[in-house]
């Protein structure tokens, strides 16, 4: 499992251009499979369906976000009928994280 460190900075290392395709493959990942928003103490646990394509979508995504973003954990974990991303970070990496993937707040679509 990744680990997070609390000196790290809390900065993505994508340039512009992969950081807008990155957010682009998220928002349409969460628009089609998304079920579940929810901030945790720690960062974001957010809930997919296990469409067809959703989990090797979901793990291409975190590969690219553990080596960008390694200031936070990110781990899926599949059963139940779902997928669950769950993203943890310390300090100011958990304001960053509920600021991201979604906005603020719970939210659900079914």
């Amino acid at each position: 499992m990744t680990t997070h460190h609390d000196s790290e900075p809390v900065a993505c290392t994508l340039s512009s251009a992969g950081l807008a395709a990155q957010r682009g493959r998220w928002e349409r990942l969460i628009a089609r499979a998304m079920t579940e928003r929810a901030e945790t103490a720690d960062g974001l646990r957010i809930c997919f369906r296990p469409e067809p394509g959703a989990e090797a979508e979901l793990q291409a995504l975190v590969a690219v976000e553990s080596e960008c973003c390694s200031w936070a954990s990110w781990t899926v974990e599949a059963g139940e009928g779902r997928l669950v991303l769950t993203v943890r970070a310390a300090g100011e990496g958990i304001g960053a994280l509920h600021g991201m993937l979604g906005g603020h707040g719970t939210a659900a679509r079914g």
